[in-house]
């Protein structure tokens, strides 16, 4: 019965240290994990990115770089001090009726006569119910005005008389030609 015991207990032992070395072992192999990359274009460096998305925001056409209140009225291009041209060059004859400007960048827009506080060619976005339903884009081609008013160039007394005269805000999306 002592060499069953003795055995029994030899063996033990010798799963212990089995067990033992297949820990040790498994403890110090260092996995390796690989990663496949098949487009080496795609690190990703934060700050570029942070730098990037200030850069697309500055050069968004349509995000606001300042934002004035005033008022708006409207003029018709053949008012009692009004000669047909506007004042910003190019000097553009609006006798014919037209009231809008094809701008490279934005379109065609409306055109408006400000202060000098916005320089020609300025883009500027009006949020008025009374005009449209969307937000009205125009830009200075006039002057005439004092201060942060705006006077809307239309073609005809009706949608003149629709304008009226209100407190605006509106954004300046340009400032100046560009």
């Amino acid at each position: 019965m002592c060499q069953f015991f003795k055995m029994i207990k030899k063996f033990s032992q010798l799963t212990l240290l089995i067990l033992l070395v297949i820990f040790v072992e498994s403890s110090n192999n260092i996995k390796e994990t690989k990663v496949l990359n098949d487009n080496y274009n795609k690190s990703i460096d934060l700050a570029t990115m942070a730098m990037k998305l200030k850069e697309d925001i500055a050069n968004d056409l349509y995000s606001a770089k300042d934002t004035f209140t005033g008022d708006l009225t409207s003029y018709l291009p053949t008012c009692p001090l009004c000669s047909g041209r506007l004042a910003c060059l190019p000097n553009y004859n609006v006798l014919d009726g037209t009231d809008t400007y094809q701008d490279i960048s934005y379109g065609t827009v409306k055109i408006v006569a400000s202060s000098k506080n916005l320089p020609c060619g300025s883009i500027i976005r009006l949020n008025k119910s009374k005009l449209s339903d969307e937000a009205v884009l125009a830009i200075v081609l006039d002057r005439g005005v004092l201060g942060n008013d705006l006077d809307l160039l239309t073609s005809n007394e009706a949608y003149a008389y629709q304008v009226g005269r209100s407190t605006v805000t509106y954004d300046v999306l340009r400032n100046g030609w560009q």
